[in-house]
């Protein structure tokens, strides 16, 4: 995939993940936009450990895992942020 996919990827990915999981997160296009790439590189490392597959292209269970994986990043970014 491109670098201009990623980052479409990338800020869908993050704007759903901010929209399941609302609070105070780091805010802006940019953050939005990291939040998914990270989530799509996280989600899809423990889809492939977990024998699911990985992030490969624009394919539904692709979008399950990196929004899973944003989710998880947000969590644990609150989770670490409040301490």
């Amino acid at each position: 995939m491109n670098i201009l996919l990623w980052i479409l990827f990338g800020l869908i990915v993050g704007f759903l993940a901010k929209f399941i999981m609302p609070g105070k997160d780091p805010g802006g296009f940019l953050a939005t936009i990291g939040i998914g790439i990270g989530g799509a590189i996280v989600g899809g490392f423990i889809g492939n450990i977990l024998g699911l597959g990985g992030v490969d292209g624009f394919g539904l269970g692709s979008f399950v895992l990196a929004i899973l994986g944003a989710i998880l990043l947000l969590y644990l970014f609150r989770k670490f942020k409040k301490q």
